[in-house]
């Protein structure tokens, strides 16, 4: 891994802690089983997820609601996937 792979990882995880517990141990567990696995674009789509409010999240996470975004929606199933496994 790069430099500037950690710092991107180092910065997503840092994002990853919102301060609610249900999100930071769904976004933390997927931190530390399934960001690796993750290509170029959806590490981006991971980010662009993280720019949304945390009632957002939470909704899509425990599978409330999806969003309308096919990209974003398709890192929600990975993240929880992920939590499922």
């Amino acid at each position: 891994m790069h430099a500037a792979d950690d710092v991107d990882r180092n910065r997503i995880h840092w994002q990853c802690r919102r301060g609610m517990r249900e999100l930071d141990e769904l976004l933390g567990s997927f931190m530390d089983g399934g960001y690796e696995a993750l290509d170029a674009d959806g590490r981006g789509h991971l980010a662009r997820l993280l720019e949304y409010p945390d009632p957002m999240l939470l909704a899509w996470l425990t599978g409330r609601s999806v969003p309308a975004d096919r990209d974003v929606a398709r890192i929600v199933r990975i993240i929880r996937d992920t939590a499922a496994a």
